[in-house]
């Protein structure tokens, strides 16, 4: 009887054991296959927002308003510097959005620009899984962090393709919701093209893309930096400088067009209650 006490004392000992055992994480490729689907698939369902940007560089800071509709986003142009605009850039930016307004191609051409854009996104997201090596680095403020580095058997066949494929870096994921919450990336090596006779773009670039929650589903780029510089076709020069930083996150109705959209960022009110009801039906 003692000893089948003591072998019965051993296996629950053991069974706890195993109980104690953190449970085996994802594979890290397969965590980022998840993420990029996620990401992917939040453009079939996500809201519509109002948000300023804030544009930086060496010269100048410059503010805008900015509103999301169904033909792309509309924005307005509301600082300089930390300063309202004066009379002439007021009229400036007014000609502007009057021209967007009353022009079907200048507003095709919008669209076309913000679907090339969408699609770019979308391009990149999707080499995430396979062209980079990833392992894990911890856990930071709720976030998974991993570190990466370029596939070596990955086939890059697109310039787009093969600039994203030459960086290394590190991402965060969202542990919850598993969302990109910050990607960061950056160039070791120049990066030639036919040789470097076609282009070079030189080791020490980097970018930053940097994400929040405004929503139970909703995630937006609140920070973007891109810091590339080279030279292309024998004689062009690639110099490719973005800092961005935007905040303010507000829903605005779906379905807006842009003339609704200009409607909204030229009420002085930061809500969206204040639109009048018709703009809450989404077009046919």
């Amino acid at each position: 009887m003692r000893i089948l006490w003591t072998v019965a004392g051993i296996l629950a000992g053991a069974h706890a054991a195993l109980c104690l055992e953190p449970p085996t994480p994802m594979p890290p490729s397969q965590l980022v296959r998840e993420v990029v689907y996620n990401e992917l698939h939040d453009h079939d369902r996500h809201g519509y927002w109002r948000y300023w940007i804030e544009h930086h560089n060496q010269q100048q800071t410059q503010r805008e308003e900015q509103v999301e509709t169904v033909d792309g986003p509309v924005k307005r142009l509301t600082l300089n510097n930390g300063r309202p605009l004066d009379a002439s850039a007021s009229r400036q930016e007014q000609s502007r959005l009057a021209h967007l307004l009353g022009s079907p191609a200048e507003q095709a051409r919008q669209r076309q620009e913000y679907g090339e854009d969408e699609k770019r996104i979308g391009r990149i997201l999707a080499l995430l899984p396979d062209a980079f090596l990833y392992q894990y680095a911890g856990e930071e403020n709720g976030c998974t962090h991993l570190r990466f580095r370029p596939n070596p058997d990955y086939p890059a066949h697109s310039v787009e393709a093969r600039v994203f494929h030459a960086m290394s870096g590190e991402l965060w994921v969202d542990a919850r919701s598993k969302r990109l919450a910050r990607l960061d990336g950056h160039l070791e090596e120049n990066l030639d093209f036919g040789y470097g006779i076609l282009g070079r773009i030189y080791k020490g670039g980097w970018f930053r893309l940097q994400r929040t929650p405004v929503s139970p589903t909703d995630w937006k780029t609140e920070r973007l930096e891109v810091h590339m510089n080279g030279r292309a076709l024998l004689f062009k020069t690639i110099a490719k400088e973005t800092s961005e930083v935007r905040g303010g996150f507000a829903p605005v109705p779906a379905g807006m067009n842009l003339s609704q959209g200009l409607a909204l960022l030229q009420n002085d009110s930061n809500t969206a209650q204040l639109v009048p009801a018709v703009y809450l039906k989404r077009p046919r």
